[in-house]
């Protein structure tokens, strides 16, 4: 009997935190990013937020011009890693918010392809939690980028 007791405990603190929705169709829209910002206003143990911008930028590469990138993931393992990424910065740092958005398919020059907004009750906390997890982002999750060139030939992108 105490058994039975401790496994439901355990389902319910497992689901409890819920996994969001990380990847988005195509660029992520300022008006996605001042919404998401808009929400944390009735939030009062807020004092600061970071937020990175992950933006496509038009590199020249061998005299072609990035036009855009195609970005491809392994899903279902890429959102068990940025869950395991969430659960870590939550455990290491005091947020008191955490959103990531990522992009799949095709997102043009001059769009946002990554948004990471982490909230803290203090400032340090947001910022080190947020480029701690980018850097987690960019090295450790299976998601991939293909560069467009203007001449549409392509290229899979290395990260920098």
């Amino acid at each position: 009997m105490p058994g039975k007791i401790i496994i439901r405990l355990l389902k319910f603190k497992m689901s409890e935190k819920k996994k969001r929705k990380i990847f988005v169709d195509g660029a992520i829209t300022p008006g996605f990013i001042g919404e998401s910002i808009e929400k944390h206003r009735t939030k009062k143990d807020i004092g600061a937020h970071s937020i990175f911008l992950g933006q496509v930028r038009n590199d020249a590469v061998n005299n072609k011009e990035v036009k855009a990138i195609e970005y491809t993931a392994y899903v279902d393992m890429a959102e068990e890693k940025f869950h395991e990424i969430s659960e870590a910065a939550f455990g290491k740092y005091s947020l008191v918010c955490l959103h990531i958005f990522h992009s799949l398919g095709i997102v043009y020059a001059g769009e946002i392809s990554l948004f990471v907004f982490t909230s803290s009750s203090h400032r340090k906390d947001a910022v080190k939690a947020c480029e701690e997890i980018v850097e987690r982002i960019k090295y450790e999750t299976p998601v991939w980028g293909k560069e467009i060139f203007d001449d549409y030939s392509h290229q899979w992108k290395i990260n920098n």
